[in-house]
């Protein structure tokens, strides 16, 4: 039986949720407009780094000196407590945003930063009323699983990238999230309902919730690739010189889609086993299955072009966002035009 209430509270965590990351959106475009070039604060953090260490070596001193009755000569060269430290925080803990950055610039990345925070926690307050409201899983159609993909999208973001102060790919995360959002509340809205009997099963959450990290992880992937390409062809002057170094961009999509890959193998192995359970066979030929094999084979090219000797890392970008290409077929196109055994999308 399905609890009304708390799937329409539900709704209401979502699109507060879009809403919320509409305006961090807005506020990392602010920082971004108004942030220097990456090797200029580059610079500023060697100096902020430098001014640090010079503080915690004299106070380490004061408490040598402390302790044997002595006294400790300060240097003009050392700052005050409180430093900023290269990673954006002071020596005492507290958040100073980007370093090198105007005032403005820096206040539009920590409003970007903590609305991030808040998107991400509505995302996970309506996944749970969701799957309270029907006693399962949140998992069981195209609208369900593009809000946990959206989710974990937004929990990788926010437990990696943003919590090292990369504030600069706030902008370009949150821009396909709240995509995905807006299609999942408006043209993919299901209502809460019980699952199908061939969905009933406990491997649905063993399944289907690594697949819905994979995407998340390949999303941040996909896009750090995306900008790697880009930056590699900008010249002096560019916007994008905003943006790290390229081989720093193309390190950061490498190190997701390695974290990635392994869970899109459990997928397949998985779902072979669940197939043999629900259909007496572990492989079908099922569209969704033969495209998740896709998405498989062609990460797997993207990784061994990325550790080849001597390869072109941008053919490998590109073979790395192709296979982000076949993770959007086979969770659009396959579900709704190509009738099969996962026909499970729940949409009209």
């Amino acid at each position: 039986m399905t609890n009304e209430v708390l799937a329409t509270y539900a709704n209401y965590a979502l699109y507060s949720a879009v809403g919320v990351l509409s305006l961090a959106m807005i506020a990392y475009a602010v920082y971004l407009a108004g942030a220097v070039p990456a090797s200029e604060r580059e610079h500023e953090t060697l100096d902020a780094d430098e001014q640090a260490a010079a503080e915690r070596a004299r106070a380490r001193a004061e408490r040598v000196a402390a302790v044997s009755g002595g006294s400790v000569a300060t240097s003009p060269a050392t700052g005050p407590v409180g430093a900023v430290a290269g990673d954006g925080t002071t020596d005492d803990g507290a958040a100073a945003g980007p370093v090198g950055d105007p005032e403005r610039a820096r206040k539009g990345a920590g409003i970007g930063g903590t609305l991030s925070y808040l998107g991400t926690g509505l995302l996970l307050v309506s996944l749970v009323l969701r799957g309270m409201s029907v006693d399962r899983a949140p998992l069981g159609n195209l609208f369900e699983f593009s809000v946990a993909g959206a989710f974990f999208a937004m929990l990788v973001y926010c437990i990696g990238p943003l919590r090292r102060g990369m504030h600069w790919l706030g902008l370009f995360v949150l821009a396909p999230v709240t995509l995905l959002l807006w299609l999942a509340g408006t043209i993919w809205y299901t209502e809460a309902a019980e699952l199908v009997p061939s969905l009933d099963s406990y491997w649905l959450v063993i399944h289907v919730s690594i697949a819905t990290l994979a995407t998340g992880l390949s999303i941040v992937g996909a896009v750090l690739a995306a900008l790697y390409l880009v930056r590699d062809k900008a010249g002096p002057g560019s916007f994008w010189t905003k943006l790290p170094a390229a081989a720093r961009l193309e390190r950061l999509s490498y190190g997701m889609h390695v974290v990635a890959f392994p869970m899109w193998t459990f997928t397949l192995i998985a779902g072979a086993i669940w197939a043999r359970q629900a259909w007496s066979s572990y492989w079908n030929w099922d569209p969704k299955e033969v495209w998740t094999f896709v998405i498989w084979i062609v990460y797997a090219a993207y990784l061994h072009a990325r550790v080849t000797k001597g390869s072109n890392r941008r053919t490998a970008a590109w073979i790395a966002l192709a296979g982000f290409a076949c993770i959007v077929i086979n969770y659009t196109i396959v579900n709704f035009y190509f009738i099969g055994q996962h026909s499970y999308a729940g949409t009209s």
